[in-house]
């Protein structure tokens, strides 16, 4: 078993508070906009806060059916969240979850800095490669950028 860390940063011109609201907070909503991405949202259990957990059923440009998200953190304020993958068909049978922190904090030009750090925790002697990370991280950018706009 391992435990494989991956650290991204971004940019965007919406605050960081407006910008919290509508990826964590409104995030049910999302399926809205890209429904090509993101079919339904459940919460199997919990209010919202740490400890729930969240269904997600992809869309058809996911190559993934579902994943169950468990909310560990969730700070408004400080505009962090925090939450773990812990089943899902984007586990396979390699990985036992992933863990992935985002802070959003304000840039000088009035926008966002957006800082993603992500775990990645194997199972027996599975070596993770950064390609298949890359392609994620690409798919969520696209995602990233039709909800900005």
């Amino acid at each position: 078993m391992g435990v494989f860390t991956f650290e991204s940063q971004g940019t965007s011109a919406i605050p960081p508070t407006r910008l919290f609201k509508a990826f964590v907070l409104d995030v049910d909503n999302l399926r809205m906009v890209t429904p090509h991405a993101i079919k339904s949202t459940e919460i199997i259990e919990g209010n919202g806060g740490p400890g729930t957990i969240k269904k997600i059923t992809f869309g058809k440009d996911s190559q993934f059916k579902y994943a169950k998200h468990r909310t560990d953190m969730i700070d408004p304020e400080h505009c962090t969240y925090c939450f773990s993958v812990i089943e899902g068909d984007a586990l396979s049978d390699k990985l036992e979850n992933i863990s992935t922190e985002t802070k959003m904090m304000a840039s000088p030009d009035e926008g966002c800095i957006i800082k993603t750090t992500s775990k990645y925790q194997t199972m027996g002697d599975f070596q993770l490669m950064e390609e298949p990370i890359q392609d994620g991280k690409e798919k969520a950018s696209r995602l990233f950028k039709a909800v900005e706009a």
